[in-house]
C-alpha cells in the first residue's frame, strides 16, 4: 500500500485540508476540511487533489442562485402566485410556525447574506407562492403578512 500524501494546510478551491479523517471504502484517505464559508466537510483526498470538489457545497448553491437571478424569465416569475402550480392540498408547517432557528423574529422572513437583502417566503399547498428579495426588513414583513392574510384566513377560522 502506498504512503498517504499529506495535504494538511493546502487549499483546494474554497477548502483547506485540516487533518486526516480516516479512509474511504475504496482505500483513499479522507480529509476533514474547513470551507471559506465557515462550514466543514470530509472529502476524499483524490477528489480534492484532482479539483472535483472545491467547496462544502456553498459554491454550487451560489452558482445556482446566480443562474436563477441571471435568468430574466425566472426573475419575472418570482413572487407571482399566478405563475406557480399548486400540486397538493396542504400548507407546510414552516409557513405558519416560527422555527427555533428563526433570527428575524418573523415567520417566513430571513436575511440573505449573499445578496445583502431580506427575503420573504411563503409556502402553500406544496409551492412557494412568495420568494422575493427586499432591501428593507419592513417591506419583506409586509409582503409576508399580505400572503398570510390572502392564503391563511381560512385556516384560522
Amino acid at each position: 500500500m502506498a504512503a498517504a500524501i499529506d495535504i494538511t494546510g493546502q487549499h483546494f478551491g474554497r477548502l483547506i485540508a485540516v487533518h486526516r479523517a480516516g479512509r474511504a471504502k475504496n482505500g483513499n484517505a479522507l480529509w476533514f476540511c474547513q470551507c471559506q464559508c465557515g462550514r466543514t466537510c470530509v472529502v476524499d483526498s483524490y477528489v480534492l487533489r484532482h479539483g472535483k470538489t472545491r467547496s462544502c457545497g456553498c459554491l454550487a448553491a451560489e452558482q445556482s442562485r446566480q443562474n436563477i437571478f441571471n435568468n430574466p424569465q425566472a426573475v419575472s416569475h418570482m413572487g407571482d402566485p399566478r405563475n406557480l402550480k399548486i400540486r397538493d392540498h396542504h400548507t407546510d408547517v414552516s409557513s405558519i410556525k416560527k422555527s427555533k432557528r428563526n433570527t428575524s423574529g418573523v415567520v417566513g422572513v430571513s436575511y440573505d447574506k449573499q445578496s445583502d437583502s431580506w427575503v420573504a417566503h411563503f409556502y402553500y399547498k406544496g409551492t412557494y407562492i412568495l420568494n422575493k428579495h427586499f432591501v428593507h426588513f419592513e417591506d419583506a414583513v409586509q409582503a409576508r403578512r399580505t400572503m398570510e392574510r390572502q392564503y391563511l384566513t381560512s385556516l384560522k377560522e
